[in-house]
């Protein structure tokens, strides 16, 4: 039987601003990647992501992300590799003592948004995202996007890393992700977003918005819990790929 890990991006409200569904959302995911202040979160909001996520027994990640609360962490920004490093070292380092301190381990590291995007096709940038997560704890496993710079630099440090594909975004040729500033980069339909993630953990192949078939490795998939009909939308990717005979497990668990 096929495995795969199920994860979230989880403890984005800021202050008064709420965002999200979270402790809903934690029943479907076996993984969350919870917001380290810089693009979202708060320290309070980060305390309470870690409890309910330890309630729940889910996997712990850190998500650090660029410093632009106000754009998300979306925007671009010119950044070099030692800043990189610095403000994973940070964020992750400030998620890392919540975790312990309510009794937790961190189990992964993934990066948001913009810094996401950069780690996967810049290599120096991605290699020290990956020396960052491996000097805080090489036991930590990397997330990044299926056959990007990020997970090659992953792998490079000598960190278990975890390749990651997406439920409700298309792809292109190159394998990257349709920007977001593009038309068809969202999958609204939920039997199309199914169709796909089934397909990227059975066959090892997506299709691209350009109409062929790219090979991609799926050992995470993302679901996004913030939009209109979030739980709905998880509880649909769940039900579908347990009906395909995948297990949903813990990326800890599943065997490298």
């Amino acid at each position: 039987m096929k495995k795969v890990d199920l994860n979230c991006d989880l403890g984005e409200s800021f202050g008064t601003y709420q965002k999200g569904r979270d402790e809903e959302i934690l029943d479907f995911v076996t993984s969350a990647n919870i917001a380290c202040g810089y693009h979202a979160g708060d320290p309070s909001v980060m305390r309470k992501t870690v409890k309910l996520a330890l309630e729940k027994e889910v996997g712990i990640g850190a998500h650090p992300g660029l410093p632009d609360l106000m754009g998300f962490g979306r925007r671009p920004m010119q950044i070099s590799p030692e800043e990189a490093y610095e403000m994973v070292v940070y964020q992750v380092g400030a998620l890392y003592g919540f975790v312990k301190a309510e009794g937790g381990t961190m189990q992964h590291v993934k990066p948001h948004g913009g810094l996401y995007n950069m780690a996967a096709k810049d290599g120096k940038i991605a290699d020290a995202i990956a020396e960052a997560v491996y000097d805080i704890n090489p036991d930590l496993i990397l997330f990044g996007l299926s056959g990007s710079e990020l997970v090659k630099a992953g792998e490079r440090a000598g960190l278990r890393t975890a390749s990651e594909v997406f439920s409700d975004r298309t792809y292109q040729e190159d394998g990257s992700l349709t920007s977001r500033t593009l038309p068809n980069a969202l999958i609204e339909e939920e039997e199309q977003s199914v169709e796909q993630v089934v397909r990227m953990v059975l066959e090892g192949k997506v299709k691209c918005l350009q109409g062929m078939d790219i090979p991609i490795k799926a050992d995470t998939i993302c679901i996004h819990g913030d939009g209109p009909h979030a739980l709905q939308f998880a509880r649909t990717i769940q039900n579908g790929l347990k009906a395909s005979d995948i297990k949903i497990e813990q990326i800890r668990n599943i065997e490298g």
